[in-house]
């Protein structure tokens, strides 16, 4: 589904702006819906969404926070025309084997547990000394 484009004029910078927001179904056993946006007249103009088309959508998430509540923003950064073949299958069990594909990296040893030190515990205070908001 493509939705009515939206536009102004940024306050900062007094340039034009648009968006303009699609509705994605995903191709699974149970289809999810999902809205997202394009910001820009040119990305709107050289991902040309029609309805109908077949796309593999990467998405960029970001929430922000206005009068005490949370939104969530799904913008797309990059549409290309879908391609069966460049999406690996369950039914295909080469694709999901990580012996068959090359590692730059030499493989681990697992240590065993006797030969790390254990980490003595903190004690509680009731109060965390992080501070993170969560």
């Amino acid at each position: 589904m493509v939705l009515p484009e939206r536009g102004g004029v940024s306050q900062r910078s007094g340039s034009e702006w648009k968006v303009a927001t699609y509705v994605l179904e995903t191709m699974e056993q149970y289809p999810k819906k999902c809205a997202f946006e394009v910001f820009g007249t040119d990305r709107i103009a050289n991902f040309n969404i029609q309805v109908g088309q077949m796309l593999t959508v990467s998405l960029d998430i970001d929430a922000h926070e206005y009068n005490g509540r949370w939104y969530n923003t799904i913008r797309a950064w990059k549409v290309a025309p879908y391609d069966p073949t460049a999406v690996a299958t369950p039914a295909d069990p080469a694709a999901f084997d990580p012996a068959a594909q090359a590692s730059p990296f030499p493989p681990a040893t697992p240590a065993s547990p006797a030969d790390q030190p254990a980490a003595p515990a903190p004690a509680f205070s009731g109060e965390s000394t992080d501070d993170l908001p969560f």
